[in-house]
């Protein structure tokens, strides 16, 4: 009889959870979740966004609740969004946002970690992460990026722990480390949306921010600005430059399309790398078990296997509120 090879049985390592516990290559971490919160200034009482299962636009008082009842589900880190009443095309008014950080600070000191995005789309009138030209055929990205790093600044002062710059735009990453460094802020710091690709998945979270793009716009997307997912070697140059302009942390968005990329980025860089798990991604497994055709811890459970899988160390999630108890629940 042929010798087997030692490799021929892998069922050896399949035949109980135990050892496939032990023989498994990515543990899954509720500390490593960050949980996306929506602050919008237009409502008075939380209100559920329709197009996003079990998450809420909340008001200042309602989002200080909401991090209470998070932090007893093992929450300590947050991406902070805010919906600010007004929209303009200049002349941002930033001070909703201010006044929701200096109310986190207040309440809850240094127990928790927050991060405080960074992007103009939810301010302004036409959608688009910058300001436009006269003739709304183009973003400006110097103009742009001179009012983000003084946001950041004022984010920074009011209490961020972390800046997150999501809106692609050339040099903020820059602009931000020396106007925080210059302020003193040299602590604070920087997770940068450094592959951030246009994508159709984005559609609840727009929804929820009241930011998708104006259609009396020249420009109705935001492919002149985002990663396009024709050209994966952008979005990792894009990635390798902001870790050079001074990120700390980067970031691949969304995440299930683009495991390639988080695999490449972190072989390339070995460093600190998020991926969001999007609101379009995180709403399809949702109407998914809605139909009951899958078991809803289940499948997130699974995808963020897969992505841990593909070399993200953090997950931004909308059900990292859940993360610890259905980690818990993990069957090998």
């Amino acid at each position: 009889m042929e010798s087997q090879s030692y490799y021929s049985n892998r069922r050896r390592i399949r035949a109980n959870a135990h050892i496939r516990e032990l023989a498994s290559s990515v543990y899954l971490n509720h500390k490593t979740f960050i949980q996306p919160l929506f602050v919008d200034e237009s409502i008075y009482t939380r209100t559920p966004i329709n197009s996003l299962y079990e998450v809420n636009s909340d008001t200042i008082d309602s989002m200080l609740l909401q991090i209470e009842s998070d932090i007893q589900s093992g929450v300590t880190k947050f991406l902070l969004f805010p919906v600010p009443l007004k929209k303009t095309e200049n002349n941002f008014d930033f001070s909703f946002v201010l006044k929701a950080l200096k109310a986190i600070r207040e309440n809850f000191g240094n127990t928790i970690w927050v991060a405080a995005d960074l992007c103009l789309c939810a301010y302004t009138s036409h959608g688009h992460c910058g300001v436009l030209n006269e003739h709304k055929s183009a973003v400006l990205n110097d103009t742009s990026v001179k009012i983000m790093a003084d946001y950041a600044l004022q984010l920074a002062q009011a209490g961020a722990d972390c800046i997150a710059p999501s809106d692609m735009m050339d040099g903020r990453i820059h602009a931000i480390r020396t106007i925080l460094n210059t302020n003193g802020f040299d602590n604070k710091a920087i997770m940068s949306y450094s592959a951030k690709f246009s994508s159709q998945f984005y559609g609840p979270f727009r929804d929820a921010c009241k930011s998708t793009p104006a259609k009396d716009c020249l420009i109705s997307d935001r492919k002149s600005y985002q990663s396009s997912p024709f050209n994966g070697i952008d979005a990792i140059l894009s990635t390798i430059r902001d870790i050079e302009e001074g990120a700390d942390m980067v970031m691949v968005k969304p995440a299930l399309a683009y495991l390639d990329i988080i695999q490449k980025i972190k072989e390339q860089t070995q460093f600190p790398l998020a991926a969001y798990h999007v609101s379009g991604e995180y709403q399809g497994i949702e109407l998914l078990a809605q139909q009951q055709l899958v078991e809803r811890s289940k499948a997130h459970i699974e995808v963020w296997t897969a992505i841990k899988r593909a070399g993200a160390d953090i997950i931004i999630s909308y059900a990292a509120r859940h993360a610890q108890n259905w980690i818990k629940e993990i069957n090998y």
